[in-house]
């Protein structure tokens, strides 16, 4: 498979596209460490896996400027009112497991489902097509680990219908930036960003509680100032 060339941060004068995506998954599977990947290029492998936290960045792809607020998920056991929340609160997704785990791979068909029917309705915008999702098989580096095929994740998107990418995150910028973007793209395609198409957002209580991170700056919604030198925060001892 063929990856995007990377995309390119630079200031654009033209409208700002805002776009809210999801990283889904069990935990462990890496869901951090993807969304980290592409907005600094860096690796990092450790993080706590309670933290939740949306991610706000700013690309310019194609000479249009994109605001991506990308909502890490922990993956925790919760009930079903809130990850349907997160779900409803997306525009696309990254559903995500690791090579490494069966239990994680079983998980996907779950999730994919779940947001087709949450999306699944005349009100969205666009509602005749599936909600853009992709699959992402994470740690293709620990061959020795793996319990989850290539062809399996294969089998799988072709039996959902759904791109499907295989993944390294900690060997390669170039792969989590192309689910990021093609994302956006299907979502370009898909008339998202027509004039048309724009709607108010409504955010519940639950997502209001979500910390946000601004990818170069600071973390306001609490309070204090907090930059991506500053992981080490939320990494545990």
């Amino acid at each position: 498979m063929s990856f995007p060339r990377p995309l390119r941060r630079s200031v654009s004068l033209s409208p700002a596209r805002t776009l809210r995506l999801v990283v889904l998954g069990q935990s462990a599977v890496g869901k951090t460490a993807l969304t980290v990947r592409f907005i600094t290029r860096r690796f990092i492998g450790d993080y706590d896996p309670t933290l939740e936290m949306i991610y706000r960045h700013v690309a310019v792809i194609d000479g249009e400027m994109v605001h991506f607020e990308i909502l890490d998920t922990a993956g925790q056991e919760e009930d079903s009112l809130q990850i349907e929340e997160k779900i409803k609160w997306g525009d696309g997704f990254a559903v995500v497991y690791s090579v490494t785990d069966r239990c994680s791979f079983d998980e996907v068909m779950r999730l994919c489902f779940l947001i087709n029917h949450l999306h699944a309705s005349p009100k969205r915008s666009g509602a005749a097509e599936q909600p853009p999702v992709v699959i992402v098989g994470n740690k293709k580096d620990l061959q020795f680990d793996r319990m989850v095929s290539t062809e399996d994740g294969e089998n799988l998107s072709k039996a959902l219908k759904i791109p499907f990418y295989e993944i390294s995150t900690r060997d390669s910028y170039e792969e989590p930036v192309a689910v990021f973007s093609s994302l956006y793209q299907e979502l370009l395609r898909q008339g998202h960003f027509s004039p048309g198409s724009f709607k108010r957002r409504t955010v519940s209580k639950l997502m209001e509680k979500i910390p946000k991170m601004q990818a170069s700056s600071t973390l306001n919604s609490v309070g204090r100032s907090l930059s991506f030198n500053s992981f080490r925060d939320y990494i545990p001892e």
